[in-house]
């Protein structure tokens, strides 16, 4: 039976919550089957649990479960020089690029599945948000049932305010510009998601602020309003301004243009988030500095910005 410690969370991250070693694929197809059934009702994975509800968890086989997957010395010693933020609330890690966030589609670990191996300790850890497995910076990890129903409030509410830095294609034009549009969905049948602008899609917003512009390429800073699949990435290429690195919404000319310059990735990186007081304990905004080699590709394009420079210890 579910008490008001749960009341709010999606079912599926329930579920995920108690059944480490089984499979995410396993798990959603439990819930599509019907074989997880709330109050003995099929439900959506996106079902949001109410204070006595009950959940039938099917019995799963043995061959259904997954062996303990333990981080590599070379993820451990890369995560453990990742926390920028850690409190008895919460722990903000610098997440690498090219790191998921959590296991499933191909992936047999993820930072969320690293950080508790690495974290015994912590009764509690889960993922408030997430971020593309190519988007480096912050990364807010929960150590508290509560925190994470209060943040996910504060996401849903829009209190939560996210910076990121992006390189785009382009000496940008004018101001600041805010942009909406409509972001439809898809999973392809490899397990990727993709999003296209359409009007019937799921309301989007982001407000694109110019840092530094260049006739080759201009920095941003990126505040999304809505908390889309691929938001910047695609609101940018609508407005003709594709992100540098992009393979999925990006230009292929400008892509080899940067990495002759060294990028070798997607340029997104979170760079700060604020938590207003009355979500955590204290209010507080959490910075992520941007990577060595990021910093590097806008040196040579002769790009520099506050924003992107490394505070000194």
């Amino acid at each position: 039976m579910v008490d008001a410690e749960y009341e709010g969370q999606r079912v599926d991250n329930f579920l995920m919550a108690r059944l480490h070693d089984v499979p995410r694929t396993r798990i959603y197809r439990g819930l599509r089957r019907g074989e997880v059934r709330v109050n003995k009702g099929r439900i959506d994975p996106a079902y949001r649990l109410r204070v006595g509800d009950i959940v039938r968890i099917p019995p799963l086989h043995l061959h259904e479960r997954r062996q303990a997957v333990v981080p590599n010395r070379q993820l451990v010693i890369q995560l453990s020089l990742s926390t920028v933020y850690e409190d008895e609330e919460l722990l903000v890690l610098n997440k690498p690029s090219g790191c998921a966030v959590h296991g499933g589609s191909g992936e047999r670990l993820g930072i969320i599945e690293a950080m508790r191996s690495m974290r015994p300790e912590l009764r509690f850890l889960e993922l408030v948000h997430r971020l593309d497995r190519d988007t480096s910076g912050c990364l807010l990890l929960a150590k508290k049932r509560s925190i994470l129903k209060q943040l996910h409030q504060g996401l849903r509410e829009r209190k939560l305010r996210k910076r990121y830095l992006v390189l785009v294609r382009g000496c940008w034009r004018g101001g600041s510009r805010r942009v909406e549009s409509g972001l439809r969905k898809r999973t392809l049948p490899s397990g990727e998601r993709v999003v296209r602008c359409d009007a019937a899609g799921k309301p989007s917003t982001t407000l694109f602020h110019p840092l530094a512009i260049d006739s080759q390429a201009s920095l941003l800073q990126a505040t999304p309003i809505t908390g889309r699949t691929h938001q910047i990435r695609a609101q940018a290429a609508l407005i003709g301004y594709p992100v540098a690195g992009d393979a999925k919404y990006g230009d292929r000319d400008f892509n080899q243009k940067m990495a002759k310059l060294g990028l070798r990735r997607l340029f997104l990186h979170a760079l700060s988030v604020r938590l207003p007081g009355g979500l955590t304990s204290n209010d507080r905004a959490v910075i992520a500095p941007m990577p060595d080699d990021l910093q590097a590709v806008l040196q040579r394009l002769e790009i520099s910005h506050p924003l992107c420079t490394r505070p000194q210890p």
